[in-house]
């Protein structure tokens, strides 16, 4: 019989995978994000990782980001792909459940998403978004475009990242502002205006200067320039009905998060996607600026449209979960501990399973994360498997009938009676 051939475990790139350690911290992590979602009243859903191709490629250019999805072997049923962001397939699922749910209806979403991405430096290919929205029929109220950056400001400030600031702008600035230097595809500079970040203002000038005049290229470039207040805006004296609007919703959502210094008016900020309509929001770390958002979103007008005949708005915030977890891990900024989640590792001694496993159930019953180990061995050997996993105490069951239940604290070497049924830890987890 000839032998299989070994295939090398080489990782696909651009779908990160953590070790124990590193995975617990992440864990962690997700478990603030949700905890804070909730504290605003905002409910849980989980759409599925496939749409139909249609629905991906309804809103904007995305058709190279998308990857499709079918059998190896058989006939597609239907065109489906995976989900480029949390987004769409939420319109779609607003729509779909319109009469069962209560508007305003204010959702969060955990989940993985798929990009056909380049790997790079915070850029993958499967990765994790946090996304907040609101969404209302007809209208929805302005008081949400100042709730969700609080939301996000409150969730990152207590992830104890690097500094980073949340630019705000709104598309109606940019929009309105080309209309005012009468621009004839307003859309068409907001595409180019959001490359600049990875373009650079030459990039973007050499856009522009495809589509409009000398004049009309240099006045945007100073609208993205600036930063502050709406008054610096209104002093460049273009004019347009759409500007007007959209400065005065932009000084008001200024005016309610006045107190966040994290918070900065950006008028570079226009987002690309096509179904961004007013507020847009992106939060960027301030030592690594050349480094992607790791939080961005807005208000759309009608996203849900392509699904249903009711007008269903909607403002959103989407934390990069993946983008700031791997670049905290590559700078070494984050608080790693042990590989196991467990508070205490049962000792197994010869011939005494069932006396070990009864101890295991009794710690667990009272609430702690037990592993009880898997063979009899040496104590020794298992003490350093204990240490190795960063379990923090290790408990010995009576080792013959009438001795004591004795606990290790494995970082100081001090070891003792106990009881299964009082016993309490002296000191918490690292990170716990």
């Amino acid at each position: 019989m000839s032998e299989q051939p070994v295939l090398r475990p080489v990782p696909v790139g651009g779908f990160p995978e953590w070790l124990p350690h590193v995975r617990l911290v992440e864990l962690r992590w997700l478990d603030v994000i949700r905890a804070a979602f909730e504290r605003y009243g905002f409910c849980s859903v989980e759409t599925p990782s496939v749409e139909r191709m249609e629905v991906l490629l309804a809103k904007g250019e995305t058709s190279k980001e998308v990857y499709s999805l079918g059998r190896a072997q058989g006939a597609e049923e239907g065109r489906l792909g995976l989900h480029f962001d949390l987004t769409v397939p939420f319109a779609r699922y607003a729509a779909q459940h319109f009469n069962e749910l209560v508007f305003p209806f204010k959702r969060y979403q955990i989940q993985r998403v798929w990009r056909g991405e380049r790997p790079q430096e915070g850029r993958f290919r499967e990765f994790t978004q946090c996304d907040v929205d609101v969404i209302d029929v007809d209208e929805v109220a302005p008081h949400f475009d100042a709730e969700l950056p609080r939301l996000v400001h409150d969730v990152l400030t207590s992830l104890d990242l690097p500094p980073w600031t949340l630019a705000v702008s709104n598309r109606k600035v940019l929009q309105g502002f080309c209309e005012g230097l009468g621009v004839a595809e307003p859309l068409d500079v907001v595409r180019a205006v959001d490359k600049i970040d990875k373009i650079g203002p030459d990039g973007v000038a050499a856009l522009l200067a495809e589509r409009l005049r000398p004049a009309q290229v240099e006045a945007v470039l100073e609208l993205a320039r600036l930063r502050g207040d709406v008054g610096a805006v209104r002093a460049l004296g273009v004019e347009s009905a759409l500007l007007a609007e959209g400065l005065d919703e932009l000084d008001f959502v200024l005016d309610e998060l006045s107190d966040l210094p994290n918070v900065v008016a950006d008028f570079s900020v226009a987002r690309g996607l096509d179904y961004y309509t007013g507020t847009v929001y992106e939060g960027r770390f301030v030592d690594w600026p050349e480094y992607g958002a790791i939080c961005s979103g807005g208000r759309y007008d009608d996203l849900a449209g392509s699904f249903i005949r009711r007008r269903l708005p909607g403002v959103g915030l989407s934390i990069g979960f993946s983008r700031i977890f791997a670049k905290m891990l590559a700078e070494g900024l984050l608080d790693t501990g042990p590989a196991s989640p467990a508070d205490v590792l049962v000792v197994l001694p010869k011939d005494r399973r069932r006396t070990a496993t009864a101890t295991a159930k009794a710690l667990r019953d009272r609430g702690l994360a037990v592993e009880l180990y898997h063979q009899e061995d040496k104590v020794a050997k298992q003490l350093r498997y204990a240490s190795r996993k960063g379990i923090p105490f290790a408990w010995f069951p009576p080792f013959a009938d009438g001795r004591p239940h004795e606990v290790k604290d494995l970082a100081t070497g001090v070891q003792e009676e106990a009881d299964p049924a009082s016993w309490s830890r002296d000191r918490g987890r690292p990170g716990r």
